[in-house]
């Protein structure tokens, strides 16, 4: 019993040193380092400001909406609405086409080819066409997200649901189990773990591609905010920008990993 105590807390101390003390002491060295990069001159402040500046930026643009015309709450709460609806819409969509698609073969040579050509077309490219068809507004926007998000999801759901044990589907099949049974309660099950990795990449996509999506006409939001900083030669606005842009990028990450843990358990029956 004591032994197995001493385990736990070890194992919990190890736990403690190499999931928080040593990426916080990691970023910590880093914000260091830049500090005296800065402070030093190596790179000059007018192109790179200091940790300590971007605080103070940070601060000031929680209540007010100079230089840009929007605080930040504001841009981010735009921000997030526009990425998370491209993104959820991408899921609903994305996923159960792919797997329809890796599991009837019908499906699969009727769609995958027009699916071929499109994957290719980057996001941004879109930009265009969409303004022509749905303006300047937020389904303009959305559409750039979902689209940046939806090939990863058909992907990795194809490949996954592809993946499966066939001597599951065999045995399914032994038990009389009809061919959407078999889809729905083995092949469905047994690709959960790819359909997660392509909704991580479609995360990244979809929040990666938001400074594009916001060049359409925008008024508020992160990108906006960078390409504001730009025009207003303003550094310390595109960093922190682009540090919020990366820090709610990683929380969202987090908070999906964590859901995927718990499926995961409860599918063990943990």
């Amino acid at each position: 019993m004591e032994k197995s105590k001493m385990n736990y807390y070890r194992e919990k101390r190890e736990q403690f040193i190499f999931k928080i003390l040593i990426p916080v002491l990691s970023i910590f060295m880093f914000l260091i380092l830049w500090e005296l990069v800065v402070q030093y001159r190596i790179v000059p402040s007018r192109y790179l400001p200091k940790p300590t500046e971007l605080i103070d930026v940070f601060v000031y643009k929680l209540s007010n909406a100079n230089p840009e015309g929007a605080t930040l709450p504001i841009n981010i709460v735009s921000s997030l609405s526009i990425s998370l609806a491209g993104f959820v819409m991408a899921i609903v969509i994305g996923v159960p086409l792919g797997l329809v698609m890796g599991w009837y073969k019908g499906i699969d040579l009727l769609v995958k080819p027009v699916f071929e050509v499109i994957r290719p077309i980057p996001p941004i490219a879109w930009i265009p066409l969409t303004i022509l068809l749905l303006g300047i507004g937020f389904r303009a926007k959305v559409f750039i997200i979902f689209f940046s998000a939806f090939v990863p999801c058909v992907i990795n759901s194809y490949t996954g649901i592809k993946l499966t044990n066939p001597t599951l589907i065999n045995v399914a099949k032994t038990c009389g189990a009809t061919n959407f049974q078999v889809f729905y309660k083995v092949g469905v099950p047994s690709s959960v773990q790819m359909i997660f990795a392509g909704i991580r990449v479609a995360l990244g996509a979809s929040w990666s591609t938001l400074v594009a999506a916001e060049m359409l006409a925008s008024d508020s939001g992160l990108g906006f905010m960078i390409l504001m900083g730009r025009m207003f030669a303003r550094p310390d606005l595109i960093v922190l920008g682009m540090l919020i842009i990366g820090l709610i990028g990683a929380l969202m990450t987090i908070i999906l990993s964590k859901f995927e843990n718990n499926l995961a358990r409860w599918r063990s029956g943990r």
